[in-house]
């Protein structure tokens, strides 16, 4: 839904995050979701905000739409506690983590979808442990819609910098600070994609994708950024779960504003970058090998900069509908802090420095989730 605010349009933002679920002794994932979820439907009153995901080790909720970042937060803190509450009635503990720290051997869920992509995806199915952030933004219509993505695709590597929180696999350091994207990637589907031009286009291409038979549906169109299936909304994957909640809120207020200023692109008839996409990929691998911590590609001159730079850069592109959605003074300070404090990566790899365990690391990493 979009509503006038005062001198402003303000559109409304919804955001889904997958957890981890983990042994609070040991801290390797465990296959719990369904027992955690059977305990959620029973307390829930109405519908419940959390499902199921490819793997047991891992749990999803969604916020309502919201139309402002106070209610973000709320949201997010609220529905990571009820899932910390849940699990602890059946004896696991959930963790922020878009990756385990520890050796894990993931579970399949159930359900004929999740065996489909089982048989069909072999070991890319079975190895796609992984937990991301996804956020929903209301748009007008479908042309709104295809317009904001192809506006904002160059900027989405940023996002995907500053929320990386999965700098371990199979309890190895993979010198990456975000190696879901890495995983996620092998998706027939997923990763960035070329400017659609049109809503009509864009339907098209999601048609001729499904129609190969390498797709389920067009469920499985894993692009970074998407329009909604079910809700009149643009819907940015590809962000890893954040460790810290203000991280989420953060990312939630950008994604907004990228999107409004992407359609005020478009209504003034400003034409989208037209970058290449393997321009657009290695932008997201730099991304994912460094996070926040070395230089980042910029969007606007492809080439490497320091990522305080790439990060001002952003803050500056969008600087306006923060204003008018009253967010830029609180998204200046929470980006002052994510560099400060860095992402969940550096966070992670500063634990394991400091406690030399990983089990240790995803005890503190459980803290930290519930903010």
């Amino acid at each position: 839904m979009i509503t006038e605010g005062v001198g402003a349009v303000v559109r409304t933002v919804g955001v889904e995050e997958e957890l981890l679920l983990v042994d609070p002794e040991s801290g390797e994932a465990r296959a719990l979701s369904t027992a955690v979820l059977a305990r959620a439907e029973q307390d829930a009153e109405g519908e419940s905000a959390f499902e199921p995901e490819l793997h047991r080790q891992q749990l999803e909720f969604a916020t309502h739409p919201c139309r402002d970042m106070a209610e973000i937060a709320d949201a997010v803190h609220r529905w990571r506690a009820e899932a910390s509450r849940h699990a602890a009635d059946v004896g696991a503990s959930v963790a922020a983590l878009a990756t385990s720290p520890l050796p894990v051997s993931p579970t399949i869920g159930a359900g004929e979808r999740y065996r489909w992509m089982a048989e069909r995806y072999g070991l890319t199915a079975q190895e796609q442990l992984t937990c991301g952030c996804h956020v929903h933004v209301s748009v007008e219509s479908d042309e709104e819609g295809v317009a904001v993505l192809d506006r904002v695709r160059c900027w989405l590597p940023v996002l995907l910098a500053l929320t990386a929180n999965s700098p371990f696999w199979q309890g190895q350091d993979t010198r990456y600070a975000s190696y879901r994207s890495r995983v996620w990637g092998r998706w027939p589907s997923a990763g960035p994609v070329e400017l659609h031009g049109s809503a009509e286009r864009y339907h098209e291409q999601v048609a001729a994708l499904v129609s190969t038979g390498v797709l389920k549906d067009e469920g499985m169109v894993y692009f970074d950024a998407r329009l909604s299936r079910s809700y009149p909304t643009v819907e940015v994957r590809i962000a890893d779960v954040c460790l810290d909640p203000a991280d989420t809120v953060l990312l939630a207020a950008l994604t907004r504003a990228l999107v409004e200023t992407a359609a005020r692109e478009w209504r003034a008839g400003e034409p989208p970058q037209d970058t290449e996409v393997a321009l657009v990929r290695v932008a997201s691998w730099q991304a994912a090998r460094s996070g926040i911590d070395d230089r980042l590609i910029h969007p606007r001159t492809l080439r490497p900069e320091p990522a305080a730079d790439v990060l001002r850069a952003l803050l500056a592109h969008v600087r306006d509908a923060l204003e008018d959605s009253g967010d830029l003074k609180a998204a200046q300070k929470a980006l002052t802090a994510l560099e400060r404090r860095g992402s969940g990566a550096r966070v992670q790899r500063e634990l394991l420095e400091r406690t030399g365990s990983l089990r240790d690391t995803v005890a503190e990493c459980v803290r930290i989730t519930g903010g």
